[in-house]
């Protein structure tokens, strides 16, 4: 980690320095720490959201941090064959290779610093897996799956699935360098991501060195949570203390605060976390399984349609492979 870097950070764009007598400072709501489980075939995750009210997660539903796990020969997993209807999955990979099919034609191979970005809509099947090569080889894997809800009257739109690659992103420099700012989604001072969104959201994997401090200008309408997923430092302008595997709120405001710690703890030197917010949908929600509605009925149909094959069918052949994957870290 990280998966996209620069040869030389202070070229790039740099983000604004907000004006802190005008602004608001979003004040940090909850820290809440991460449970480990084990998903799909039996791969580690930490579960992002656990225990954080809906209400302020919205329009996000879910997320996983997979991995980090260095697997021996053999041991690379995924997930089976299985079912979603009313949402968008955002799936990250930092470190690794993942290999997705849908029902819909759409996959591909995603690795170090790619996102793919499947809109279920009205129901897809899929299935992600590590490609043979990985499973025999074994090797690191680490990414993120992101669950992004789709209002009421796009619940049913037709599936759609987007493969954006690392180069894609756009990489932009905190004022005095000290932070990388990858924009996979949303905009982030003007700057804007490559990723086409149904639900207005921002969507970012910032990497601060120790000691670094990244202020980020953020939508007053959107909401805003900051994971970090390796490292150690503090969030707001309160420096509430945060380290892996935990996941902060925050109020309201129109700007977002980070900072790494001065020194590195464990294998990960200053922090990286994941920042993300959106447009929240203030909508009934009902989720179960691989489905997210708005109502039990709508659950019930998600299911019966399933089971009829009204989903999809799996296809008789893979679906077609995009770019292969690129060996190592990108250098941009």
């Amino acid at each position: 980690m990280p998966a996209v870097t620069a040869r030389d950070i202070l070229l790039l764009p740099r983000i604004g320095v907000p004006d802190s007598a005008v602004v608001g400072e979003r004040p940090v709501l909850t820290v809440t720490t991460a449970p480990s489980a084990y998903e799909g075939e039996g791969f580690p995750v930490r579960r992002a959201f656990a225990g954080v009210d809906l209400k302020a997660l919205d329009p996000f539903i879910h997320m996983d941090q997979m991995g980090e796990v260095d697997y021996a020969p053999g041991e690379p997993k995924g997930t089976s064959w299985h079912p979603h209807r009313g949402f968008e999955t955002v799936t990250y990979i930092i470190d690794g290779t993942f290999r997705h099919q849908d029902s819909n034609g759409g996959g591909g191979l995603i690795t170090n610093g790619d996102t793919q970005w499947m809109t279920a809509g009205g129901g897809i099947l899929h299935i992600e897996e590590p490609p043979e090569e990985l499973v025999v080889s074994g090797g690191l894997f680490h990414g993120f799956q992101l669950w992004v809800n789709l209002p009421r009257t796009l619940k049913m739109t037709p599936p759609r699935y987007q493969d954006i690659r690392a180069r894609q992103v756009a990489l932009l420099s905190s004022p005095d360098g000290g932070a990388l700012v990858r924009v996979i989604a949303g905009d982030v001072d003007g700057h804007e991501g490559p990723g086409i969104t149904h639900t207005p959201i921002t969507l970012l994997h910032a990497t601060l060195q120790p000691g670094a401090q990244l202020r980020l200008p953020w939508r007053a309408d959107f909401n805003a949570l900051g994971y970090v997923m390796a490292g150690s430092g503090t969030v707001g302008a309160e420096r509430r203390p945060v380290r892996t595997g935990q996941l902060a709120v925050f109020g309201s405001g129109d700007v977002v605060t980070f900072a790494a710690g001065s020194r590195s703890e464990g294998p990960s030197e200053g922090a990286e976390i994941l920042v993300l917010g959106g447009l929240p949908i203030r909508e009934p929600v009902a989720a179960y399984g691989p489905f997210v509605m708005n109502t039990r009925a709508e659950l019930v149909k998600a299911f019966e349609d399933y089971q009829a094959g009204r989903l999809g069918t799996i296809p008789a052949k893979p679906a077609t492979i995009g770019d292969q994957p690129h060996p190592g870290h990108d250098v941009l």
